[in-house]
């Protein structure tokens, strides 16, 4: 989307769609947000695993983790 669209425009253009269509949307959206933060999680996973592989990330407990601060 090359246009920058308003908060306010976007959703008078979703409650000029059917609620049909509403409910359409919201679950589409609903998918998309869980799906990038699938994605999120994953990067985040591997940068974790990389961090291990390498030997840069620290394990411990709480007590541990608060003594290095």
């Amino acid at each position: 989307m090359n246009e920058s669209v308003s908060f306010q425009n976007a959703i008078e253009s979703v409650e000029a769609l059917s609620i049909e269509e509403q409910d359409l949307l919201f679950d589409l959206i609903k998918k998309r947000r869980i799906e990038a933060r699938r994605k999120e999680i994953a990067e985040n996973a591997a940068q974790t695993l990389a961090a291990l592989k390498s030997g840069t990330a620290k394990s411990g407990n709480f007590e541990r983790l608060k003594a290095d601060l």
